[in-house]
């Protein structure tokens, strides 16, 4: 460029790149755009490793409400890593049948993926809670329904070790709906719960092998399904049973035939709730005690709350084993 040209020419002449150079350029390009692409791979490969969404699926901790720590048990086994259970009536001290609900029980339904209910008018608060937080995205199970159950019917199915293994099998098909990614971890979560419960299991056969047939009495029908399933002959009147577990005075006749089969020791053990107590129910409690025959006492809800349902389970069978062995 000639000196003499004016300086407002100079500035404004185009600047013509060497051949060097735009190949200096095209190969910082690519080297660039190689980095981002590389940089992106490995940021997938590390989201993915820790669960994040990939390939189109998604895999994240379910938030699971279950009415009663007995489901809530199940549900955390089943689930394992994958899910984070919160169970709403876990106090000894209360009676499911009677409990009443909080706001903060009200927030955990509002944000929850899976509830768990037993259903057949044992746990109406949870419905009320699901109505009045109503979400399209939240998946319900109620226990009852599966099992054709209706309020007015015995609700205490977790009593029932065949309908435990159903149920089972439900919330197992339920987590693989609701996390398919995870399918495969969720089934071998109900191998693991299957092998789990298998004391819990040889208990019972234990126990029909040995007593079935024997005689015994029930302050309540929660425990109408174990004595079938140990094939004991559960002797007590129905009605006085319904009643008590229902929170009325059973009929006088029905108390008096109570009272009557123990102190002709008509039945081998007692079998009583323990989170229910009434004048009437103490008094048959001290009746069989008078009359030398074993009281035992079993639980609605998990009993510690640390425990698992096979561990409670199983230590309630040993307990009514050791009572059966003592006649």
């Amino acid at each position: 460029m000639r000196a003499h040209e004016p300086t407002f020419l100079r500035a404004s002449a185009p600047r013509v790149a060497s051949t060097a150079q735009v190949r200096y350029d095209t190969q910082y390009q690519m080297t660039r755009a190689i980095k981002v692409l590389l940089i992106g791979a490995s940021l997938s490969a590390i989201l993915t490793g820790c669960g994040a969404p990939a390939g189109g699926s998604t895999s994240s901790t379910l938030q699971v409400i279950a009415g009663e720590n007995f489901w809530g048990s199940l549900a955390a086994q089943l689930g394992g890593s994958h899910v984070s259970v919160t169970s709403i009536v876990i106090n000894p001290n209360t009676d499911p049948h009677e409990y009443e609900s909080s706001a903060t029980d009200a927030r955990a339904f509002a944000t929850a993926d899976y509830v768990i209910l037993n259903g057949a008018g044992y746990d109406d608060w949870g419905q009320k809670l699901l109505s009045a937080n109503p979400s399209s995205s939240r998946k319900v199970f109620t226990v009852a329904d599966l099992l054709n159950k209706k309020a007015g019917d015995n609700p205490h199915f977790w009593y029932n070790p065949e309908w435990v293994d159903n149920i089972a099998d439900r919330i197992t098909a339920d987590f693989e709906a609701l996390d398919s990614v995870d399918s495969t971890y969720f089934s071998q979560q109900r191998d693991v719960f299957r092998s789990a419960l298998t004391p819990y299991h040889d208990a019972i056969a234990q126990i029909r092998s040995t007593f079935s047939g024997v005689p015994v009495g029930s302050t309540e029908s929660i425990f109408v399904y174990m004595a079938q399933a140990l094939g004991l002959n559960l002797i007590s009147p129905p009605e006085f049973m319904q009643a008590i577990s229902e929170g009325s005075d059973p009929p006088a006749q029905t108390v008096a035939e109570f009272q009557n089969q123990v102190s002709r020791h008509l039945i081998k053990v007692l079998v009583y709730n323990a989170q229910t107590s009434t004048r009437i129910t103490e008094n048959l409690k001290q009746l069989a005690a008078k009359n030398s025959i074993p009281v035992v006492g079993i639980s609605e809800t998990v009993q510690p709350a640390t425990a698992t349902f096979q561990d409670w389970q199983t230590k309630q069978l040993n307990s009514l084993q050791a009572a059966l062995s003592r006649q």
